[in-house]
């Protein structure tokens, strides 16, 4: 799944599938994504990557995340 020779950086690639899925639905309003350390261990990534991909997700509106609440699908405008 994550290659070296990827054209994105793997944080890009993170913030790209799961922004394609909130999109067309897959992910709806309120659904709870994976912690960071869960999603990362998942993927073999370093938390810092997860973390990067959410926060560019967050700074998209795409996602919200709340200290104790975890990360959630953001309501889409």
């Amino acid at each position: 799944m994550w290659t070296a020779s990827a054209r994105y950086r793997r944080f890009e690639q993170i913030r790209a599938r799961l922004a394609g899925l909130i999109r067309t639905g897959r992910l709806t309003e309120g659904e709870c994504l994976p912690t960071v350390r869960q999603l990362a261990a998942d993927l073999d990534l370093a938390p810092g990557t997860v973390a990067r991909a959410y926060r560019e997700l967050e700074v998209a509106g795409l996602v919200c995340t709340r200290r104790g609440a975890g990360t959630r699908v953001a309501a889409l405008p």
